[in-house]
């Protein structure tokens, strides 16, 4: 970020004649010299190098006890997902943690 050297206001880019030129929005001063700035990053690891995964199948889901109707297992995870309209209540999801079974309930 550069200001003008004039006024002090920040200096804006715009593209005259395929040459990219910083101007003063205030007083209208062309800022051309400068030089663009190269970053250039190495990388030695994967980002996924640093990341333990405990379980696959893991979720990030409150849990409840309510029996499965597939397998009779007295635990399921559940989400609450608006599938009607807006003045209607959200409609709760429940995935058994044993069998995988998904089931729904309307409030």
């Amino acid at each position: 970020m550069d200001f003008c050297e004039k006024c002090g206001t920040i200096l804006v880019a715009k593209e005259e004649k395929n040459k990219v030129v910083f101007v003063c929005r205030k007083c209208g001063h062309k800022f051309t010299d400068y030089k663009p700035i190269e970053i250039e990053e190495q990388i030695k690891n994967k980002p996924s190098d640093d990341v333990v995964v405990i379980e696959k199948e893991e979720q990030a889901l409150p849990k409840t006890k309510v029996i499965c109707p597939q397998c009779g297992n007295k635990e399921a995870v559940w989400w609450l997902q608006q599938t009607r309209s807006v003045d209607e209540a959200p409609t709760l999801f429940l995935r058994c943690v044993s069998c995988k079974h998904s089931w729904r309930e309307y409030g």
